[in-house]
Parts: C-alpha cells; sequence; structure tokens
C-alpha cells in the first residue's frame, strides 16, 4: 500500500509508549521524518533508541515538554514549528468515582487531553492549509460516546476532543488537508496493563483472567471480547493519515471492537 508518507515530517505526541509509541514506529517504517514527544528527555530518548532497533535507519527527532502547561506547546511548537502530520495522542486516564472528582482534576485532564490538541491543531493547521498538505488525527476513544462511569472526565475531555476535531476539519473545505479522529475501545497500553495488574493483585486473579473479566464485565458489548492491542490502534491512526483515506476528513472512525453499539 503507498501511503504516500515517505519524507514527510510527522509529530505523534505521547509517543514514547502504547499507543502513540507504536504509532511512530509505524510512520517510521513508512520512511517519514518522525517526531517523538514525552513529558522528559529520558523517556523520548529511551523511545527512539527502542525504536531505532525495531527499525534501523528512521529519521527520527524528539522533544519533551508538558503539554498540560503553555511553556510546554510554546517549547514544543518553537523545536518543531513545521509538520505535515500531527498526531493528537499525548494525554491520561484516571479511573475515579464520580463524586471523588475535584475540581483540580477536572482541570489537569481538560489541560491535557483537550487544550494540547487544540492549540497544537491551531497552530499547525495554519502552515497545512498554506502549503496545501496536511493531516491531524485525534486520538480518542469511545469513552467519548459511551461515556465511562468509573471515570466521567475523562470521558469528557475525549468528547471534546471530537468537537474540536470535527469543527477544525470545517476549515479545510476544498483543501488538500483532513482532520480525523480514530475512537480506540479499551487498548492494553502501559497504563492500562498496570491498572489491570492492580485489580488483580486485589481479587486475587491471574492479569489474563482479570483482563478477559474486566471486558466481559464493564464493555460488555464489546464484539471482540478482548483488549485491543496499541499496534492495532495505531494500523488505523496510519490509514487515516494516509493517501488511501483521502475521501475520509472530519470523521470519528471507531476502532473499539464493537463496544459501541449502534449502527
Amino acid at each position: 500500500m503507498n501511503t504516500g508518507l515517505k519524507e514527510k515530517k510527522v509529530l505523534v505526541t505521547g509517543s514514547t509508549k502504547g499507543i502513540g509509541f507504536q504509532t511512530a514506529v509505524q510512520f517510521a517504517r513508512e520512511g517519514a521524518e518522525v517526531f517523538v514527544h514525552g513529558r522528559t528527555d529520558a523517556a523520548v530518548a529511551k523511545a527512539i533508541a527502542e525504536i531505532q532497533a525495531i527499525q534501523p535507519n528512521s529519521k527520527l527527532g524528539g522533544v519533551s515538554a508538558d503539554l498540560a502547561l503553555e511553556e510546554g506547546i510554546q517549547k514544543l511548537v518553537k523545536e518543531v514549528p513545521r509538520v505535515d502530520v500531527l498526531i493528537n495522542n499525548a494525554g491520561y486516564f484516571e479511573p475515579k468515582p464520580f463524586f471523588e472528582i475535584t475540581r483540580e482534576d477536572w482541570k489537569k485532564i481538560y489541560d491535557t487531553n483537550v487544550l494540547s490538541g487544540a492549540e497544537l491543531t491551531q497552530h499547525y493547521l495554519k502552515g497545512m492549509l498554506e502549503r496545501d498538505y496536511g493531516r491531524i488525527v485525534f486520538v480518542s476513544s469511545e469513552s467519548a460516546l459511551n461515556i465511562p462511569i468509573e471515570m466521567v472526565h475523562y470521558g469528557m475531555s475525549k468528547t471534546a476532543q471530537l468537537s474540536i476535531s470535527r469543527g477544525s476539519a470545517e476549515i479545510t473545505k476544498g483543501s488538500q488537508v483532513r482532520v480525523n479522529s480514530v475512537l480506540p475501545g479499551p487498548t492494553l497500553s502501559e497504563g492500562v496493563e498496570d491498572f489491570i495488574q492492580s485489580l488483580a493483585i486485589a481479587q486475587g486473579k491471574t492479569k489474563e483472567t482479570m483482563a478477559k473479566d474486566f471486558i466481559i464485565e464493564n464493555r460488555p458489548t464489546s464484539l471482540a471480547q478482548r483488549f485491543a492491542r496499541p499496534e492495532e490502534i495505531a494500523n488505523v491512526i496510519l490509514f487515516l493519515a494516509s493517501d488511501q483515506s483521502s475521501m475520509i476528513n472530519g470523521a470519528s472512525v471507531r476502532a473499539d471492537g464493537g463496544v459501541f453499539k449502534s449502527i
């Protein structure tokens, strides 16, 4: 498949592990110049070394910045002023009972998951439109549509991403620039693995049994009946950024294993 991504400049935020890391690997395999992002220099350097081990001769750059802060956003766009492809993946989740979510919790998850992608899109979209080429993909979640009772604030942030994605896509009308979202279902990234492991220990189960039981009990509508692997979501992200998805714009593409029960 000719993705048309060779030599393109690609920024994947939150790409030192999980879905972001696997996405960076996929773009590197396509011959793109990939900028790896994380919160610390050490994490970025480690991810770059791991990608180079997987894909020798990769064209890689790195930048560390806390995208929940305005100074972090400014640091990133100063070091990487122009990209052809932006993958807004940076974010986090935090299971917490609704009545225990504090004002600071709401603000932190909004700043990290929503404003980071919003501001980066504002910055990079201008140049993409001027050059008449660009791809932006927001890594949202099926939780944007199927708000999880165990983390309402996370669901809120993922719904907001869909609004920004669709709204900014309207600006691309008639151009070769596209903005889309991908909605992964439960995915076994490092953070989720740690969460499942903690539940397994608490309930006296193996991690494998706990993972299976979690899907059955918490996502009973799942048709896949399992967690996704990060690389499976990365495949969808790569496709949305490629020339092969030329008629997909302003869309929310579900990669949720059939969790969301609708036509």
